[in-house]
Formats: structure tokens, sequence, C-alpha cells
């Protein structure tokens, strides 16, 4: 007996493989519900079916030439994403994030019963009409690639740049509109507010400890409590800098090895 049309749901599959789409669609099709299922080639095709014809899920390969799996999130916007069965091929960290944020996913080549459990999966958060919007910005988060910070600075002087590899920065002074960089031999003058470095700075290294002093604190080489409960920090080429109160905390993290 034929599925009545009011249980018809619709299903979008989005990958540049021939052979995959026409795999996911044959497992589709072997399904005694109603399926009406749209394909996609690309990202961008991906991105306007999901915003034209609203399919209830998309099983959305993540590894696709120009725009990928996850671009396609972020260029609908994840509340206005139907439910998501990522597609992969590999990466073992890539699926370890799936289980945990995903609706679900599947690993290719797919085994028609993963596949079922997949289904059951969809068809149980249909039943319930729940929000996925949540579960994929999870997601996204969790994949994204951490922020890259500086590693090396150009310094400018006499009509010259130079390189300074931030590693060898053993404290930052900061001066208005001015930083100064102390490495054990030099000095650099760089055009640049303190907050505004400090941002692009690694913060596992980097350690502000003053409102006009950031430390590097592989070069920390000994703390010590100075006069009025401020710290004092010396650095491997024995320079003294003192931290002041407002900081107790960065510096009683430093000491309890939490970096």
């Amino acid at each position: 007996m034929k599925a009545d049309k009011r249980d018809q749901w619709s299903a979008l599959i989005v990958d540049d493989e021939p052979f995959a789409r026409a795999s996911l669609r044959t497992l589709l099709e072997r399904e005694q519900e109603a399926i009406a299922i749209l394909e996609a080639r690309n990202g961008h095709e991906a991105a306007s079916l999901i915003r034209g014809a609203r399919p209830d899920v998309v099983f959305l390969d993540v590894q696709m030439p120009d725009m990928n799996g996850f671009d396609v999130v972020r260029e609908v916007g994840a509340a206005n994403m139907p439910d998501v069965i990522f597609v992969t091929a590999h990466d073992r960290f890539a699926i370890q994030a799936f289980e945990i944020n995903a609706l679900d996913y599947l690993l290719k080549p797919v085994a028609e019963e993963r596949f079922a459990e997949a289904l059951k999966r969809v068809r149980s958060h249909r039943a319930q009409l729940g929000d996925n919007s949540e579960r994929i910005v999870s997601l996204l988060q969790t994949l994204a690639p951490p922020p890259r910070t500086l590693t090396r600075m150009a310094v400018r002087s006499a009509g010259k740049t130079s390189f300074v590899n931030l590693d060898d920065v053993l404290w930052i002074q900061g001066a208005e509109n001015y930083v100064q960089l102390h490495t054990e031999t030099t000095r650099h003058l760089v055009h640049s507010t303190i907050q505004s470095l400090l941002d692009l700075l690694d913060p596992d290294v980097f350690v502000r400890i003053h409102r006009s002093i950031i430390v590097n604190a592989h070069h920390i080489i000994q703390i010590e409590t100075g006069s009025r409960s401020e710290y004092v920090l010396t650095l491997n080429n024995g320079m003294r800098v003192h931290a002041s109160r407002a900081y107790g905390e960065t510096i009683r993290k430093l000491i309890s090895n939490r970096l």
C-alpha cells in the first residue's frame, strides 16, 4: 500500500561524486515510506536547494571542493538548516565531533545497516519536532580551526623592515599607541596599543601582568612576593618586572602550573 502523501518527506543528497549520490539514492528508494529525493552536485547547489525546496533532511558530504559541507551550513545559517547527517570518507577526529554534536554521521562507503540507523534517528527527531540548530552550531565550533596567533612581527626602522620572532621576546612594554618589544639583546618600537597586540598573541604564552606590561611565560624563571602583596617576576636575562595587584589572579594561575 502506498504511503499517504501527508506522510511524505524529502531528503537532499549532497555529494560531488555521482557514484556516492547514486549509492545513497538507492538506499533511500528501498524505504517503504514516500521520500522525495533531491540531489546537489556541490555546495552552491545544496545551499540553493535548502533555501528553496526546504528538505526535511540533508545527507551532506563533508569533503567537497570549493564549498565543503561546513561551508554550506555557514552559508545557509545553522538556524535555517534542516536535520543534517554528515557523510565523510575519513578523519576520525571529525567523526568523534559528529558523534557528540551532529544528528548523525555516515562513513563512506555507507553500509545499509548503518544507513537504516541514521534514518531511524531522523524519524525520531522529526516526531519530536526538535530544533537541530544548536547542535549544528556546536559542531561548527568544535571543528573550527583554532584562531591563528602572531608568531613574528615586522619592525620598521630607518627605512628598513626586520622581523622579530616572538619566541625571542621576553617582555613587552606599552605606552599609549606604541609598544616596545624586549629581547635579551635588543629593543624594538612598534606602533600598536598593548591591547591590540595582546589580542594577536598566544594567550598561553604571553601574559599581561600590568596595565602596560606583557611577559613571555616561557622566559619566567622565578616569581616572588614583593611589597604590598605585589609579585615580582624574574626573567631568564635577569630582568625583574613587577606585576600589579590587579593581575594577582593571573600570577596565581602561573604559579599553580595551569598554563
